[in-house]
């Protein structure tokens, strides 16, 4: 519930359990992120109630995904404040890594990053995004760690990790300025 309370308080500045639910109904972005908390918070629970309570998590998740034309699975590791802005077409791989006090904007790909050595090896890597990090509109983020408080402009093709408190756009993306400032609406305080 943690997490579903910084949900709330990032995207109205405040929170209460009739706020939670006001916004479930009325925001199609919410109840995708509330889907995701209620599975994994069926996950955490007991072998009874884990059997009772995931399959129909699950799928009212998969109906919460449809009805919002974005794939972001359950199993992701998702911290607490994430916020999804006209969230449409947002697809995340399963093993990306998002911290607390994330924006993603429609469109944003976090996908996994494959590399095959001379001697024929693949190296597989997936994203991790730090802590206040804002992704904007069709940013497409190829398996490399975007740093704390950065920001990513939109249609940005990130192949490189990115150093904290950096803006990076184009294609390929490329760093601009350093030393900015985290651009977080109603930010979670993260303990």
């Amino acid at each position: 519930m943690h997490a579903l309370k910084a949900d709330i308080f990032r995207l109205c500045g405040r929170f209460s359990w009739i706020l939670i639910a006001k916004t479930v109904v009325s925001n199609k972005a919410f109840f995708l992120i509330s889907t995701i908390r209620f599975c994994q918070s069926a996950q955490r629970q007991s072998y009874i109630l884990r059997k009772t309570l995931l399959f129909p998590a699950r799928l009212l998740h998969l109906l919460a995904g449809h009805i919002m034309g974005a794939e972001i699975p359950w199993k992701t590791s998702i911290n607490p404040g994430l916020t999804l802005t006209h969230g449409r077409g947002i697809v995340v791989n399963v093993n990306s890594s998002i911290g607390s006090n994330v924006t993603l904007f429609q469109g944003v790909t976090l996908g996994q990053r494959d590399s095959i050595a001379k001697d024929g090896t693949r190296k597989t890597s997936y994203p991790v995004i730090e802590n206040n990090v804002w992704i904007g509109p069709y940013a497409i983020i190829a398996g490399v760690k975007i740093g704390e408080g950065s920001r990513i402009a939109g249609g940005a093709y990130v192949l490189e990790d990115v150093p904290p408190h950096c803006i990076v756009i184009g294609n390929p993306g490329k760093i601009v300025k350093t030393n900015c400032i985290a651009d977080v609406i109603n930010p979670w305080i993260i303990y």
